[in-house]
């Protein structure tokens, strides 16, 4: 008998003491235990730094537009648990989770011991077997090369930026991060490349050559025309739209879109075809919560999960049209972030663009407490306030706010998915990691 919802939470909950282990040997065993479940279905595979989670949400809206039944695996979630995991836009029922959560622990036996990622990865290629999806879209959690999302064969593959980000894992270099994400490169199939500093170029290159991987290149091979998402078009390989429009806001999503687009296309040399109608549809329709997504109004309260340099850099440039379009308007930061972040440079690349800094923390042990962030802060010269709790720093910021200024939560999804806890009225899963 399948154990109930919050039994089934309880336990992936304990997994979470695991930690993070890189490597394939155990979800591999997993899934053979589960009949190859990931096997059964044609797949997309989109990794990066930045980026993959809103350009795997575009290719699922675009094939389920199609007609297509689409599974859609992505992490962290930043409210519910079974955000993880969704078919044709809808997360995983309780009871899926529950029944799926008792066959795979059968499966375990005394010798496997998966982390979180690791079964939650097994749970949503079982899922998507079950649901008979025509197609799945998986994100990477960490890495590429020993994620345990790379157990699939896709189509075809992504990877959107590449970025310093997770170096105690990864490496300390563009170079050795590149090398890590182009793991998820498989021989003949084709990969589709963001705008990519050279040093990552230089990596990945050789080693699709060397797997006979069809590349394309943002740039060079395709791109996006126009300066907004609100309307944009596309020049690809062998596909020409105008016009296009998606809800996503931030100059950084038509790269992302343009990614989505060119990996449809690559994956079309395999099989997978969808037309413009489709695409159109699916743009108008995709919805990414947490990246620059706008909760509230009088003052506008946006939301984003940005949370290494890069990032920052993309909402700069957000804030510094903001600050352009209304030179009088205040930009309040609600800023919280995990400890084994790159916190100065983060701060630092946001530090011109705003007025006043509101310092708190998530409620997960990896993050810094709000004088270590203020200690960060004052080190580049900046000044904030503290507050112990995502709900005081809030209270704080709406009460000094303006009407016409604009409250930005950022640093960190899981502070991003507690604030919008606070201003929804949704509850919080327990599973943050």
């Amino acid at each position: 008998m399948a154990a109930d919802y919050s039994q089934a939470l309880d336990f992936l909950f304990q997994l979470q003491h695991h930690g993070i282990r890189l490597g394939l040997e155990t979800v591999s065993e997993l899934l053979r235990r589960m009949g190859h479940p990931h096997t059964h279905y044609p797949s997309l595979h989109i990794g990066g730094t930045n980026g993959k989670g809103s350009t795997a949400a575009m290719v699922a809206a675009i094939a389920h537009a199609a007609g297509y039944r689409v599974g859609l695996y992505t992490s962290p979630h930043l409210l519910d648990y079974r955000e993880r995991i969704r078919v044709n836009g809808a997360p995983i029922q309780e009871c899926d989770v529950s029944t799926l959560t008792t066959d795979l622990q059968a499966q375990l036996g005394d010798d496997l011991q998966p982390t979180f990622f690791e079964f939650t990865t097994a749970m949503a290629m079982a899922h998507f077997s079950r649901m008979a999806v025509d197609l799945a879209v998986f994100e990477v959690g960490l890495g590429g090369r020993f994620d345990a999302t790379n157990v699939v064969t896709p189509l075809a593959a992504a990877i959107t930026t590449i970025g310093l980000d997770h170096e105690d894992l990864l490496g300390s270099t563009i170079s050795a991060i590149a090398y890590e994400k182009a793991g998820i490169v498989k021989p003949e199939r084709p990969v589709v490349v963001g705008r990519l500093p050279l040093d990552a170029m230089q990596v990945i290159e050789p080693i699709a050559r060397e797997r006979s991987s069809p590349l394309s290149v943002l740039g060079r091979d395709f791109e996006t025309t126009g300066t907004s998402t609100t309307d944009f078009g596309y020049r690809g390989r062998h596909t020409r739209l105008d016009h296009l429009s998606c809800p996503l806001t931030g100059r950084f999503q038509l790269d992302n879109a343009a990614c989505a687009l060119a990996l449809i296309e690559a994956s079309g040399r395999n099989g997978f075809r969808i037309d413009e109608t489709a695409i159109r549809q699916g743009f108008a329709a995709v919805r990414w919560e947490g990246r620059l997504d706008t909760v509230c109004s009088s003052p506008q309260i946006v939301v984003d999960g940005a949370h290494n340099p890069a990032a920052a850099h993309a909402l700069a440039e957000y804030l510094a049209g903001i600050k352009a379009e209304h030179p009088t308007r205040r930009v309040l930061l609600l800023v919280g972030m995990m400890r084994d972040k790159n916190r100065e440079a983060f701060l630092q690349t946001l530090l011109p663009q705003v007025d006043e800094i509101f310092i708190t923390q998530a409620h997960v042990p990896r993050a810094s407490s709000p004088e270590e962030l203020l200690a960060c802060l004052t080190r580049i010269g900046g000044t904030g306030r503290c507050f112990d709790t995502p709900a005081a720093a809030l209270a704080e910021t709406r009460r000094v706010a303006r009407p016409d200024d604009l409250i930005l939560v950022t640093g960190s999804l899981m502070l991003v998915g507690e604030m919008m806890a606070l201003l929804t009225d949704r509850p919080v899963s327990p599973i943050r990691g």
